[in-house]
């Protein structure tokens, strides 16, 4: 199955929580685990990882905090996911085609019925979520609209 992490899906609920405080906006790790229920250690440590990527800052200081260090329409889902998780793949061997490591590639690989239309697959998928931006992901749905309108 294929399925976002929730190390991931924490690291967008951080970014998207930013994102909605404005550039000069700012929250602490606690803040954001306590809005969303996420255990503040692991929170912490993604932030970690989200300001070595430069997608957020750490402000220091008794009113100090985290704030989102790029525009959301700069912000594309694959670079994101790769800082949190490494590079993105839906098998094993493709892997092999990104790097030039022996030990990743996959031993059926020269007679796998397989290996094309999963490489494929996988150009798709990540085609498509590097289209994808937090910006995205900050507009509210149509349907969303309609049932607040309605």
């Amino acid at each position: 199955m294929l399925a976002m992490t929730k190390k991931t899906g924490y690291g967008l609920i951080a970014m998207t929580h930013l994102a909605g405080l404005g550039p000069a906006g700012l929250a602490s790790a606690r803040e954001i685990a306590e809005e969303y229920n996420i255990p503040l250690s692991r929170l912490m440590n993604i932030l970690k990882e989200l300001a070595a990527g430069r997608y957020v800052r750490s402000v220091r200081g008794a009113y100090g905090g985290y704030q989102i260090a790029r525009r959301p329409e700069d912000v594309n889902f694959v670079e994101l996911m790769e800082t949190l998780e490494g590079p993105m793949k839906l098998a094993e061997c493709v892997l092999g085609d990104l790097e030039d490591d022996a030990r990743s590639k996959c031993k059926l690989m020269p007679r796998c019925p397989i290996a094309d239309p999963v490489h494929r697959v996988h150009r798709k998928i990540r085609d498509f979520l590097s289209d994808l931006t937090l910006a995205d992901v900050l507009q509210p749905s149509a349907e969303k609209t309609l049932a607040e309108t309605g």
